[in-house]
Parts: structure tokens; sequence; C-alpha cells
């Protein structure tokens, strides 16, 4: 009988979801597994009870909530046998949509039982996980102007969550007016290259932006690298340029955008830049060094996520 604990995250996302948490796990004791809930206070209690599950041996925890509650269990599961689930309940729900899960919204009252469902017909995989300046990340870390807009919004009251895309296009186009580039050198696996760019990005998945545009297309969470993509600009024309080729989808073959695959990267400024993990907030300093740890966590995979997200069997 497969055991978990399900910790729901009251702060996390739009929607108040305890009542609905409750059907969910009902759902997965229909698939025999043992389920216990606790839920939050506050965020910082979601570490330490990522840590007990570890201790209590714990076949799997599902964060109910969205890709920050995810971020900050990674310390405690990375390197475990306790597999990371989620049931979306947060803003953008990012990791979610990756893996094709459906998302809490004022249309789809019963996405978390959906999501249940699917994660108990699913199956363990192992994934890689990055880990910037000593703290872990799942999705991405980037400096740069989305890493700015992002210290700029966060955090937030749960009310304002409502109104994400509007803040975030707002703030963006705020900041695109005074944005001037960050200048930054990059050393990755050997290779050296500088030069000023409006948005430096490390990727582990596909998606981007919410999960609105697919920044690496061709991604996968097994195979022990990551994508470094550079876009380069220091003007309001360029920021809304460089984010129409990436909406669009044209970044990939944009001679104004530089990609490279890593396992091991540094990236260096003169001065302090702004850096985000997982969409939260981090303080960058001048230096950042990002290493893959491949294959070091254990994730819950629902059935008809796409096969193509991973290069190695089970």
């Amino acid at each position: 009988m497969p055991s978990t604990l399900l910790i729901y995250n009251p702060v996390a996302g739009r929607y108040p979801s305890h009542m609905l948490t409750e059907r969910a796990a009902k759902v997965l004791e229909s698939y025999g597994w043992n389920v216990d809930i606790e839920t939050t206070v506050e965020g910082s209690q979601i570490p330490l009870l990522a840590r007990q599950a570890v201790k209590d041996r714990k076949d799997s925890l599902i964060i109910v909530g969205g890709d920050g509650s995810l971020n900050k269990v990674l310390p405690s599961l990375v390197g475990t046998d306790t597999a990371l689930g989620v049931l979306p309940a947060g803003t953008a729900n990012v990791w979610a949509q990756e893996l094709q899960l459906p998302g809490l919204s004022w249309t789809r009252w019963n996405a978390l039982e959906e999501s249940a469902h699917r994660l108990a017909k699913g199956e363990e995989r192992r994934v890689d996980t990055g880990k910037c300046n000593e703290k872990h990340f799942l999705l991405w870390s980037g400096i740069g102007i989305d890493a700015f807009i992002v210290h700029r919004i966060e955090p937030r009251k749960q009310w304002e969550k409502n109104f994400t895309l509007v803040r975030y296009g707002a703030s963006a186009l705020l900041s695109a007016r005074t944005w001037q580039g960050v200048n930054i050198r990059v050393l990755a696996d050997g290779m050296q290259l500088e030069g000023k760019f409006m948005l430096v990005e490390v990727s582990n998945i596909r998606l981007y932006a919410g999960g609105l545009t697919t920044l690496s297309p061709q991604a996968t969470l097994d195979d022990g690298l990551m994508e470094l993509w550079l876009f380069d600009g220091s003007s309001v024309e360029d920021v809304l340029q460089q984010a129409w080729s990436l909406w669009s989808g044209k970044h990939i073959d944009s001679e104004r955008v530089k990609f490279i695959q890593f396992k091991q990267i540094v990236l260096e400024s003169d001065a302090p830049i702004y850096l985000q993990m997982d969409g939260e907030p981090e303080i960058g300093g001048t230096k950042v060094e990002v290493s893959v740890l491949q294959r070091q966590l254990k994730v819950l995979v629902p059935d008809q996520a796409p096969d193509n997200l991973f290069r190695h069997q089970q």
C-alpha cells in the first residue's frame, strides 16, 4: 500500500481548495493509497514537513499548491526515495502543465480529483534538478528582466493572484522602459562568451512564462543537461522584439539568441544581478554557479504524460 503525505498550502494559488484536497485524498485512497494530510499555516512549514516525510519513509510527498511550494521541498527530497508529486492548485502550475496535469480553475473545480486519478495510475521517474548558488531548483534559474519583474511583484496576496497576467504584463512594460540589459560573462563546460543581454535563462523544462510559451522545445527531464538561453538587448525596442520572438517560437533560429547545453556553468557580472528560481525571487550577487544533478529527484508522473519528456526508461 503506497504511503503519501499530502501537503496543502492554503496561500498558494487563486482559489481556496481545502475541501477539494480532501476529495482528491479520497481518490488516492480508492486506489489503495495510505494518505495523511497536513495543512500549512505559512510557507516555512513546508520544508519541515518534507523532511519528516523522508524520515518517516513515505513513498511520496504530494504538494497541493504551485511551483513555489514545490521548490520548497526540493532540498529534502533530492537524493532520496520519496517521490514528489503535485496536485496543481497554484497560480501558474508550470510543472503540472509540463506533465499535462489539469490545473484548478473557476471552470474546472474537479481538477484536483482528475489529477489524483492520473497520479495514482501513473509511475515514478527520476529527473534532473539544478543547483544554483547552493539552492535547488526544478524549472528554471534566470537573471535579467524576468527576475527583475519577479522581484517587483513578489510576494503577492492571494487576491492579487487573480490578476497575475495583468500585473506581470504591466510590470514588464514599465520595466522595459528603463531596462538596459545586464553585462554577463559565461563559462560553460569550457566554453566562454560575454555580452549584454536582456534575459539569461537556465531551463530544465520546455515551458516558460507561466506555461504560456515554449522556451526549450527539445528539453528532456532526465538527460543530465540543462539549456542556457541568452537573449541580447538593452532597450525597450529590444525587449519588445525579443518578447515577440519568444512568444512566437522564432527565438529558436534567431541570430540574437544564443543557446548552450551544459552540465556546469558560471555567470558573472560586474554589478549585482537579479535572480529568480522557479519563479521565486532570490539574492543573486555578482556570480551565479549552476550545476545539474542528474536524475537525483524521484517524481510522480501521471498517465498520459508525454513520453518525449524522458530519455531513459524507468
